[in-house]
């Protein structure tokens, strides 16, 4: 058996930056421990798998451990597969997903997504979380992530976090954010909690991200960039309880996955299922 699979750096415009996701189209639905089993040899943060449905594409994400509920980056790649590799016509593709009705617009080279917003609260100081970053948070807050606000780009770049810290906490992950030097605001995601110490641009972190500065800088439409060494910039806009956002992303790698129908395929590991 033969699966074709692509991978893709989302939000860049180039290789090499951004973020890798594998994509892999089916016809139809295989075995849940095969789904896992490519993953966990792909050892990308995400890979994505999709099939044909009555409104658009049935859409899923997994890490090298688990099946997650969202994932921003590998649905922007999976987009980009269908617009062009795949040949798919019109403007807008409606994937159905855990997280509910997620559609991808194309404008040009940029794709925007439809996201939900998270919306973050504040939240008394987390005495671990300071000190695994290193640093004293100006303001913590929180949602599926830690949100904790720092003075400058600068701050933001020079955190060298204690992993094994981190990954104690009781959220899915940690954003570091603050004012842009460039940019209206940076950031960097760490989830050492899925394995993923450092990630490289975190679609869903936008999704607290961007309500967060809407709010702080008054205005709607954002740029911003995740300075993780490979790096990625997005474009963010609120609008009520969704998030649009925008970027561009790049074919690196096409391949073939190739098995027999007898090949084992074990289940992941047991990292929470989660938003990437």
């Amino acid at each position: 058996m033969k699966i074709r699979q692509y991978q893709v750096d989302a939000f860049a415009t180039r290789a090499f930056e951004g973020n890798p996701a594998a994509v892999c189209p089916l016809e139809r639905w295989l075995d849940d421990g095969l789904l896992q089993a490519i993953a966990e040899e792909n050892n990308l943060a995400e890979t994505a798998f999709f099939v044909p449905s009555d409104t658009g594409f049935r859409l899923r994400w997994f890490t090298p451990a688990s099946e997650v509920d969202l994932c921003g980056h590998a649905t922007l790649a999976t987009a980009h597969v269908l617009f062009e590799h795949l040949g798919h016509r019109g403007q807008v593709i409606t994937f159905e997903t855990r997280s509910g009705a997620l559609t991808v617009k194309r404008e040009g080279d940029v794709l925007e997504m439809d996201f939900p917003a998270r919306p973050p609260t504040p939240c008394a100081s987390v005495e671990l979380l300071a000190k695994a970053l290193g640093r004293q948070p100006l303001e913590v807050l929180r949602a599926d992530d830690y949100l904790a606000v720092f003075d400058s780009e600068a701050t933001v770049r020079g955190i060298r976090p204690d992993f094994a810290l981190l990954g104690t906490l009781d959220l899915r992950g940690v954003i570091i954010t603050a004012p842009g030097s460039s940019d209206d605001f940076v950031s960097r995601f760490f989830a050492p909690r899925l394995g993923i110490p450092e990630d490289p641009v975190t679609g869903s972190a936008h999704c607290t991200l961007a309500p967060y500065w809407a709010g702080r800088l008054g205005k709607r439409l954002l740029s911003a960039r995740q300075v993780s060494k490979r790096g990625g910039s997005l474009t963010c806009e609120l609008k009520g309880d969704r998030v649009l956002l925008s970027g561009a992303a790049v074919t690196v790698i096409e391949a073939e996955i190739t098995f027999q129908a007898g090949d084992p395929s074990p289940q992941g590991g047991s990292a929470p299922s989660s938003v990437l």
